[in-house]
């Protein structure tokens, strides 16, 4: 184990919210950095096609008008993932997306926390 922890996340996002999501995903990652992430990292699909059994476009029931986003938090440890994600969960930058049209369908999103095997 090489001591960093990772959160890993994967939603689906309307085409047409892409650039309302880019606005959330900056803002997200300020508000992370500043509370101690080391990384914060928001991709979108340019090269996932569905599979025979399973792919990113299954995993979250990808709709025609959607595009699949991948991301990830890089954490000094799993007891700094745990003591940052609550200090976001407080902060009022983050309070105010509870006001705001959802850009994206929390329903579909998945995720989970890892620790580091392997950094090349």
């Amino acid at each position: 184990m090489l001591g960093k922890y990772v959160d890993g996340y994967v939603l689906p996002v309307p085409t047409a919210k892409l650039d309302a999501y880019r606005a959330m995903a900056r803002e997200a990652g300020r508000v992370w950095r500043d509370h101690g992430a080391l990384a914060f990292v928001e991709c979108v699909a340019e090269d996932v096609k569905p599979g025979t059994h399973t792919s990113f476009p299954q995993a979250v029931k990808l709709e025609p008008d959607e595009t699949v986003i991948f991301s990830w938090i890089v954490f000094a440890s799993r007891a700094e993932r745990d003591r940052i994600n609550a200090a976001v969960m407080e902060d009022e930058r983050i309070k105010q997306w509870h006001e705001r049209e959802p850009v994206f369908d929390g329903k579909r999103m998945f995720w989970g926390g890892f620790d580091v095997l392997v950094e090349a």
